[in-house]
């Protein structure tokens, strides 16, 4: 049978068009940079499927075209590829032979947020080798699929807690710990960051690539649970939000110590004044 292949290019954040192609039936959606990619059945209306996109997200570029069937469980690695961030790198379980498992992570992608594919992920782990020290305790809020938890820990911290909201996250998040050889450095627990983050303080390195509204509203608590010395990494922030981000870090006391953009991503490095 053939499929509908549905191609989406968001506005700014994919979350509205997300929820849409799910609410139509889509059982799975690959993220790249710059769009989602899914299927339906080849006899899926395809004008009812762009009407509702566009509807949940008027300034998307949707397109669809029907597409041969092939085997999906192994077609869709294609698209997932290796990313060498300086001191770390990520890759898929298909792509680990033969690279050196101290400055690898090795990241099952499923429906957990996390993978290199992602420019948030990668700005993050472009900036830990400056953040983390050996020794450290860290806190990952939000942590999805453990990739930042699991990349502090190699990069020497000797405790990280992996707090995750997303009942459903947990599961790939422990195996991607056990995967990358740091169980007994690395804690997943599943809850509201902002809750639990008070009861394992103080922590000197607080990571959160979490949407930037939500970032605001962490930010005291995120400030109250560092050490003295401590620091945090943001990311989720779009370019255009970063001089409002500014002026908040500002007013609250924080300096951005070095940031990193790639796309439409900023990701910051701060730290108390």
């Amino acid at each position: 049978m053939n499929w509908l292949a549905v191609r989406v290019r968001p506005s700014a954040s994919p979350d509205a068009a997300l929820a849409a192609l799910f609410q139509l039936g889509s059982e799975g959606v690959h993220e790249t940079d710059v769009e989602l990619v899914t299927h339906f059945p080849g006899d899926a209306d395809s004008a009812t499927i762009i009407s509702a996109v566009m509807a949940a997200d008027p300034a998307a570029q949707v397109t669809a075209s029907l597409v041969p069937a092939v085997d999906w469980s192994e077609e869709w690695k294609r698209g997932v590829g290796a990313h060498d961030l300086g001191a770390l790198s990520i890759v898929p379980p298909w792509l680990a032979d033969g690279r050196d498992p101290a400055h690898t992570i090795v990241i099952e992608p499923e429906m957990a947020f996390g993978t290199g594919e992602h420019q948030t992920t990668r700005g993050v782990v472009r900036l830990l080798p400056r953040v983390v020290r050996r020794g450290d305790r860290v806190a990952d809020l939000g942590a999805g699929s453990a990739v930042l938890a699991i990349a502090a820990a190699k990069l020497g911290a000797a405790h990280v807690t992996a707090i995750e909201l997303d009942h459903d996250a947990i599961a790939n998040a422990e195996e991607n710990v056990a995967r990358n050889g740091v169980s007994d450095r690395v804690t997943v627990i599943e809850g509201d960051a902002a809750l639990l983050l008070p009861f394992i303080a103080p922590v000197r390195v607080v990571l959160a690539n979490i949407i930037s509204s939500v970032l605001v509203v962490l930010l005291p608590t995120i400030a109250a649970s560092l050490a003295v010395d401590g620091a945090a990494v943001l990311s989720g922030i779009l370019v255009e939000e970063r001089e409002a981000m500014r002026q908040v870090l500002d007013a609250g006391g924080w300096l951005v110590i070095e940031d990193d953009v790639e796309g439409i991503w900023w990701s910051a490095h701060i730290a108390r004044r």
